[in-house]
């Protein structure tokens, strides 16, 4: 049973734009864990309809992923769309990936009673959209996006997944809903850790994740389960920063009355974020067009 508990705490600072925002940490108590989110404080005269939730990778957490999406927030300002991000269990989320030794893992947690908990928390807080309800994640993030999209697709309009790729079949412990949902991968080719070709995920020291699928393996299982057949159509992203050595290629399974199946390819990119666009914008513009 989830239980609200009292504000934590309100910080205040001043955003990419210089605008004052008041960012709101918050948390709910599922089954006997304190799981904390942070969020831009709307502004009285805002009354946001879509809702997104920013995972972080593992080791991360909600406030510090923060940082990274100035121009998302900008962007979604203008769309009446609030962002959450939600932290993981001890930094990690209990993702799909069965070798997973992280505490989160280990102990099950509800993952997705937690997330359950924020859209209605949400909802009744400032009247968000529950058919409007998105995620986006990067890395165990990513893995955690999946997760909702396999296990939630009711409660999720559209997910996007930043350099990860789906566990191999030997390495998953979610049980898939089998419906589709609109999914957009971001990947690096040349990406050591999230390996754009398939295999072992290795973060360390005592932190083998286990093995994941190919990135077109990936994008397959999508698209498949979308009811596509051949091949996605290519477009060629233009290179805004030649002299990062990366370049982006789009691949699109899209048809009216199937839900969107896309791929960005980040050739020569690692496991990190390209320069040539900005993924979380990205993953904001995708998000929106899903009517």
């Amino acid at each position: 049973m989830l239980k609200r508990i009292s504000l934590c705490c309100v910080l205040a600072f001043f955003s990419f734009q210089e605008l004052m925002a008041q960012v709101v940490a918050d948390s709910l108590q599922v089954e006997g864990n304190y799981r904390a989110f942070f969020y831009n404080k709307p502004a009285s005269s805002e009354k946001p309809q879509n809702l997104i939730f920013v995972m972080h990778g593992s080791g991360g957490n909600g406030r510090d992923m923060m940082r990274a999406t100035d121009a998302m927030e900008q962007e979604a300002r203008k769309s009446r769309t609030l962002i959450v991000y939600p932290s993981g269990y001890k930094r990690y989320w209990n993702e799909c990936r069965k070798a997973s030794p992280a505490l989160a893992n280990k102990e099950d947690v509800n993952e997705q009673a937690f997330f359950a908990g924020m859209i209605q928390f949400f909802q009744k807080k400032y009247g968000i959209n529950t058919k409007r309800v998105f995620a986006v994640g990067t890395s165990g993030g990513g893995h955690m996006a999946y997760k909702l999209a396999l296990t939630m697709p009711q409660n999720f309009r559209a997910v996007t997944a930043i350099i990860a790729n789906l566990p191999d079949t030997d390495n998953m412990d979610c049980v898939p809903s089998g419906k589709a949902v609109p999914i957009m991968i971001i990947n690096g080719t040349e990406d050591n850790v999230n390996p754009y070709k398939g295999g072992l995920v290795d973060l360390g020291p005592n932190m083998n994740m286990g093995k994941v699928r190919s990135t077109d393996r990936s994008l397959a299982y999508w698209a498949e389960l979308a009811g596509y057949q051949g091949e996605p159509k290519l477009e060629k992203l233009p290179d805004t920063d030649p002299d990062d050595g990366r370049t982006i290629e789009k691949y699109a399974y899209q048809a009216k009355g199937k839900p969107d199946v896309i791929l960005l390819k980040v050739i020569g990119g690692k496991h990190d974020y390209p320069r040539d666009i900005d993924v979380h914008v990205e993953a904001l513009r995708f998000f929106l067009s899903q009517k």
